[in-house]
């Protein structure tokens, strides 16, 4: 099993959700997180002062799948979540050594 992390543009979310969905994905976590990298952040104004934010709003999205789907999945995020320009986000991928569903105890591909 595999975990697969995404951090994406908070107006992705919808595409990538529909795109994995296709795909057969059922479960996955979504939270709404705060980041910076490449993009740098934005100035704004507020009362007359510049300031400089640069910790902007993403959206992670954690999967837990097989590993024989990660490469397929891989490519539907990229594919759905790229705009082409800097900070469309970063995908982490782990393994998982164990999975349980509590409700019915299954343990491992059965769990997810």
């Amino acid at each position: 099993m595999t975990k697969i992390e995404c951090i994406l543009r908070p107006g992705k979310l919808e595409d990538v959700k529909d795109a994995l969905g296709r795909f057969g994905i059922k479960g996955m976590t979504v939270s709404q997180v705060l980041g910076c990298g490449l993009q740098k952040g934005r100035k704004e104004i507020y009362r007359g002062q510049e300031y400089s934010i640069n910790i902007l709003p993403k959206v992670k999205v954690e999967i837990v799948l097989h590993d024989d789907d990660v490469d397929k999945v891989v490519d539907i995020v990229i594919k759905a979540a790229r705009t082409g320009e800097i900070g469309d986000g970063k995908i982490f991928i782990y393994p998982v050594s164990e999975a349980i569903r509590i409700r019915t105890g299954e343990k491992g591909n059965d769990a997810i």
